[in-house]
């Protein structure tokens, strides 16, 4: 007899456990949980969880200048540079030129950023334990394998998307 495991979906059917809707309602409460115990994980941080995720893409990713990273956050340009602005003020990033146009800024991170860092990703690091709390590790390994595949699969459909305005719109 043949697996149905790895069977498409019947797109004209329900997914299966689901009424039709009901997988916005319980992503919308996963995300309402994790923004919150995301936000008390960096409430320190300038810029709350979008100074958290500047941050880290600038220590993780080193994007080439500023409008490589208000590209990769999806912030617009306008509203990014109010937000470094703070960032520099706190000590946390520094601007400097960029190594290939000497007219464009690229942000690095102070170590005094690093180490801020470093303390915030411990403390996030249990807020998505906390999250997952009613998950065995086995499950959790899963969720996050499902949902990080999911999720890029979403995003190289739309590489456009910004997942922040996608919240935006929903009410």
């Amino acid at each position: 007899m043949a697996s149905t495991h790895n069977a498409p979906l019947s797109l004209d059917k329900p997914l299966p456990g689901f009424i039709p809707g009901d997988l916005a309602w319980h992503l919308g409460m996963i995300l309402r949980g994790h923004q919150t115990l995301f936000a008390e994980a960096v409430a320190e941080m300038p810029c709350s969880v979008r100074g958290y995720q500047m941050l880290s893409t600038v220590v993780h990713h080193e994007p080439a200048n500023q409008q490589a990273l208000s590209a990769h956050l999806g912030i617009d340009r306008t509203v990014l540079t109010y937000r470094i602005d703070d960032l520099v003020t706190a000590g946390l990033v520094e601007r400097v030129p960029a190594p290939t146009d000497r007219r464009a800024r690229k942000i690095v991170a102070t170590e005094q950023g690093v180490d801020l860092l470093n303390q915030l990703e411990i403390r996030v690091a249990a807020a998505e334990q906390q999250l997952l709390a009613g998950l065995d590790s086995t499950e959790s390994a899963q969720l996050a394998a499902l949902v990080s595949k999911l999720s890029m699969d979403i995003h190289r459909a739309q590489p456009g998307a910004n997942p922040c305005e996608a919240m935006d719109q929903l009410d």
